[in-house]
């Protein structure tokens, strides 16, 4: 089985959220911090995504970095700039924004891997779609997604949708419900268990 990295994509502008979605807190650490260790703890290494101007702030500066190129924008920006600096291997991607995934979640999909398929990822309960952003990514998939950039296009989740891929039912739907706005945030506190104090 291929080598398995793994990357935090941490280079969002939190628009939305209106506040840096790395460094909240639903409990004592950042979210990325949080990010960060479930993904050390199932890959071979692993990462942050960052924008270029991001890689000395004061979350962001202590993690293994992947600077996103000029390639793509968004999320596929930080996808390929990894695979561009690891062609070889395959990417656990996460996003930094989902503060009720677990470490069972991430085991899931590592058992369900199909290193045959470009990608395995997890499909929504929402609208059965691929969730791009807590997905494999095999080294298969590194032309697919230049093509696809080159031909102007940004989605990750389309790109899963048009090219083939594993999709897995996760048996804790709500690993991968996001935090996204403010309300997101309120919501996400009130439901978790602080963090190292249950």
């Amino acid at each position: 089985m291929t080598r398995l990295h793994g990357l935090v994509l941490a280079g969002g502008r939190s628009r939305r959220m209106q506040a840096d979605k790395a460094a909240l807190s639903y409990g004592r650490r950042p979210q990325l911090a949080e990010a960060f260790d479930l993904l050390a703890a199932v890959t071979d290494s692993a990462w942050i995504s960052v924008r270029a101007d991001q890689t000395d702030d004061a979350i962001r500066g202590r993690f293994p970095q992947v600077i996103d190129g000029r390639l793509g924008e968004g999320p596929i920006a930080g996808i390929v700039a990894a695979q561009q600096q690891h062609p070889d291997a395959a990417w656990l991607v996460l996003a930094c924004d989902l503060p009720y995934l677990d470490a069972a979640t991430l085991d899931e999909l590592i058992a369900g891997r199909d290193p045959a398929r470009l990608a395995t990822a997890f499909r929504s309960v929402t609208d059965g779609l691929p969730e791009p952003l807590c997905a494999i990514y095999e080294p298969a998939s590194r032309e697919p997604i230049l093509d696809y950039i080159a031909a102007g296009s940004a989605c990750p989740r389309k790109f899963l949708l048009s090219h083939d891929v594993r999709l897995l039912d996760a048996a804790n739907a709500r690993a991968l419900g996001n935090a996204n706005t403010p309300q997101d945030l309120a919501a996400a506190r009130a439901a978790l268990t602080p963090r190292g104090t249950a």
